[in-house]
């Protein structure tokens, strides 16, 4: 897994509309909330990208972009941003190259741990969470991060 103050690595995945979608892309406008996860429609992946979701506007008020990683294809991620109203980027690492640059492959290669990292506009990596089951723990990376502004 990455570390805090680490150089967070650039990539390109295609998002739910199957457009391609680059770190370098989303930094230029500002924070990036990136957040890995282990499958579309399953009941806590579900419930950390409804969480997100309704924190949406308090993230793009910042100026900051959340996007979603995991390795479903387009078509899933384009049904369940469908069915559960999620603004933001969803992106498709089917063979999760980017999910094991960043730590976020699961035990022996299985599954897809549940992490969310902070990287700011010089892609250094500024918070970071890891917790399986437990949304909460990211969604307080979120809260932490929209007080910090507030309080600038």
């Amino acid at each position: 897994m990455l570390n805090i103050g680490d150089i967070a690595p650039d990539f390109e995945l295609q998002n739910q509309s199957g457009e391609l979608v680059t770190l370098d892309q989303l930094t230029e406008t500002g924070e990036v909330i990136l957040y890995f996860y282990p499958a579309d429609f399953s009941p806590v992946c579900t419930a950390e990208a409804c969480t997100f979701r309704d924190s949406y506007a308090g993230i793009e008020a910042i100026g900051a972009n959340i996007v979603g990683v995991s390795p479903q294809s387009v078509d899933s991620h384009r049904r369940f941003a469908q069915q559960f109203s999620i603004p933001f980027p969803l992106l498709c690492d089917p063979r999760k190259s980017v999910i094991k640059t960043y730590g976020a492959d699961g035990p022996f290669g299985f599954g897809v741990r549940r992490v969310t990292y902070l990287i700011d506009e010089s892609k250094i990596i500024r918070n970071r969470v890891a917790s399986e089951l437990f949304v909460g723990t990211h969604a307080d990376l979120i809260r932490k991060t929209l007080a910090a502004h507030e309080n600038s």
